[in-house]
């Protein structure tokens, strides 16, 4: 094992055991459930989205490492974003994950610790759960009708 593939599996052990933005908001916010059926990961995404950006981003789950971390990644990436952008990034994810090439956009993108999912892809049954929350995520901004606050 290179020592790149260890510093990667520290990065998803991390944000599995010590998930970033996980919880759930007391008042308005989009509401996505999705479940993986395949191997029983299952996550709630709560997006706030103000004047065009995601604002804040909180899930609660539970599921395997990789699905976990992947959440604790994701919601920390879109923060601040505007949702195009946000989708942008779930796009490249996606394709990253289904092993096109997708450095150019990469080096464009601040994807941080979410590069440590790269290995997924030589793992067909795990990408379901590295792209679970970033589906939720695609779901909640283009599928579910939210409210600009002023």
């Amino acid at each position: 094992m290179s020592s790149l593939d260890d510093l990667y599996r520290r990065v998803i052990m991390d944000h599995y055991q010590n998930p970033r933005n996980k919880g759930s908001f007391d008042d308005d916010a989009v509401i996505i459930n999705m479940n993986n059926p395949t191997c029983g990961d299952r996550i709630q995404l709560q997006l706030k989205i103000d004047n065009g950006k995601v604002s804040d981003a909180r899930f609660t789950g539970e599921g395997c490492s990789i699905s976990m971390a992947s959440a604790s990644m994701m919601t920390d990436a879109i923060k601040g974003l505007p949702v195009d952008e946000a989708l942008n990034m779930a796009d490249v994810f996606s394709r990253m994950m289904q092993g096109e090439d997708v450095e150019d956009e990469l080096e464009e993108l601040d994807l941080g610790d979410i590069e440590a999912l790269q290995g997924v892809c030589k793992f067909p049954a795990r990408i379901k759960c590295a792209t679970l929350a970033w589906k939720a995520m695609k779901k909640g901004v283009s599928e579910q009708p939210y409210h600009d606050k002023a």
